[in-house]
């Protein structure tokens, strides 16, 4: 009955109704990337990744953590550009590590003066072998040179060492080795003849109940 009295109450509660269904359902205005993590773990990791990335120049991850990455790293560098007190507080707060700030306004921020968004790049690099998980590499666009990655040249000084150990031993089985000198064989001495053996003695037979005829 209250309702039918008052229809803008009915209206209100339809309202209200949509809204929750809205909210349960749809993901409106819901851009944050939670990669499986707590909030915490999350903002750790993209500090790692964001001050790896500020340190090499370059960084190898998963195509869905570069994405996550890359809007804090251009956000570090306008705090950079930018120059103040409060926004190196700002940018410290985030990263807490003061050599990577410095690095960060010092170097990177004053790379990037000329330039107005789009500070990083991200190339694909196609599925992982353990887990088929997409990788890719994060990189600045300005960035002066690039670290070369150390797994190739460990892989080209091991096989540097495979190559020579062949040829080492090659070389010393060329080389003529010395003759040690041979022991000398001991003169044969001369044996003595032995002695002849005795011959035995023939035991005479005793008769018992006869005596002998030299008794």
């Amino acid at each position: 009955m209250a309702l039918r009295q008052w229809p803008h109450l009915r209206l209100a509660n339809s309202k209200r109704l949509c809204e929750d269904r809205v909210s349960s359902r749809m993901r409106h205005q819901k851009k944050t990337i939670k990669l499986g993590r707590t909030a915490d773990h999350r903002r750790a990791l993209l500090a790692n990744q964001v001050c790896a990335l500020i340190q090499h120049q370059r960084i190898t991850t998963t195509l869905a953590k570069a994405k996550a990455v890359r809007p804090l790293a251009e956000r570090m560098v306008t705090l950079g550009k930018n120059g103040s007190i409060h926004a190196r507080r700002t940018a410290l707060a985030v990263l807490r590590q003061k050599n990577i700030v410095k690095k960060l306004f010092d170097d990177i921020a004053q790379r990037s003066a000329e330039r107005n968004g789009g500070y990083t790049r991200i190339v694909k690099l196609g599925a992982r072998k353990s887990d088929s998980a997409r990788m890719a590499f994060i990189e600045w666009v300005d960035a002066d040179h690039i670290a070369e990655e150390k797994p190739k040249k460990e892989k080209k000084a091991k096989r540097k060492e495979s190559e020579a150990e062949p040829q080492e031993i090659a070389l010393e089985a060329e080389q003529p080795t010395r003759e040690e000198p041979k022991a000398e064989a001991p003169t044969p001495t001369k044996e003595e003849p032995a002695p002849p053996a005795e011959e035995p003695k023939t035991k005479k037979r005793r008769w018992f109940g006869r005596k002998s005829d030299d008794s």
